[in-house]
């Protein structure tokens, strides 16, 4: 995305005949492209070459068909209510979607307003999105000292407690900008910049954390269950959590924009509905860190 944003601007600058703009999408979809054709080659070597290799799969290991358990909506409910242990996890899926759909919107929001220009914009996004890359790598050999060192317990409080603390920086820069203004021209910017900077720096952090600690801590949730709780389980959080979670934010917000008329005269009121979130999310955390503690112990097995 920078490599074609700069060929846009010297193609801008030189007065091609092309249009720039059609010219860097043909480049980018080219490349979409290309990594589409690798992964389906990739997966046809790995069908045909890797899982037939009896080195590397032994042909005499018993092959155990996974099942699937499918629920309703109702069953679901039914199942969640029925199951703290669940519930709870069900919880920390839901606030975490939630709270990424709130503080994404509002920080594109104020990301837009900095870089009107399309082409700033597709550069600014193209160095997020490697930062992204190079942080979440950093981070996956992080979170397996994390696991070691600390536990599934603090593992599971780090990535609300990394969004609490950079969506108490970034909404300050926002609701208090006048206030702000003197200190952050100090600093040889504004407040919308800093806002942009700091909302990108919680975006990465909060992305990484979310791949390498909470996807496996909610993995590793599910090991002390019996294979009943397990199934169904995953299956009423996939029904519920999941798509709770996504759409959950947006209506939200929809409902805060439509009584307020703007994102703008909204946003106090987002992050204080946004911090209830999270509080929910450290409170479901921190009481399931119990519950899987003692079912750990239960089963005989090590956290």
């Amino acid at each position: 995305m920078r490599f074609v944003s700069k060929l846009r601007v010297a193609a801008a600058a030189g007065g091609a005949a092309v249009d720039p703009w059609a010219q860097s999408l043909r480049y980018l979809m080219g490349g979409v492209v290309t990594a589409g054709v690798g992964i389906l080659a990739l997966f046809r070597y790995m069908t045909t070459q890797v899982m037939t290799d009896p080195a590397c799969v032994d042909p005499n290991a018993s092959k155990k068909a996974k099942t699937k358990t499918s629920m309703g909506l109702k069953e679901s409910a039914s199942f969640l209510a029925n199951s703290p242990y669940i519930r709870n996890l069900a919880a920390l899926v839901i606030c975490y979607g939630m709270s990424i759909n709130i503080v994404e919107v509002s920080w594109k929001a104020k990301l837009k307003a900095a870089f009107p220009n399309p082409n700033d914009y597709s550069m600014f996004m193209g160095t997020f999105s490697s930062v992204t890359g190079s942080v979440t790598l950093f981070m996956m050999l992080l979170g397996r000292r994390i696991f070691k060192v600390f536990g599934w317990g603090v593992a599971a409080l780090f990535t609300p407690t990394i969004l609490a603390a950079t969506a108490s920086v970034f909404f300050s820069l926002i609701i208090f900008e006048g206030a702000a203004a003197p200190i952050v021209a100090a600093l040889g910017t504004t407040p919308l910049m800093l806002a942009v900077l700091v909302g990108a720096a919680q975006n990465i952090l909060s992305k990484s954390s979310k791949y390498s600690l909470f996807d496996p801590c909610k993995e590793m949730a599910y090991i002390p269950l019996d294979p009943e709780s397990k199934t169904k389980g995953k299956a009423a959080v996939d029904v519920i959590g999941n798509p709770l979670g996504k759409s959950g934010g947006s209506f939200i917000q929809q409902i805060m924009i439509f009584s307020f008329g703007s994102l703008a005269l909204s946003t106090p009121y987002l992050a204080a509905v946004l911090f209830v979130i999270m509080a929910v999310w450290i409170r479901s955390a921190r009481s399931l860190n119990g519950m899987f503690k003692e079912a750990m112990a239960r089963e005989g097995l090590e956290e």
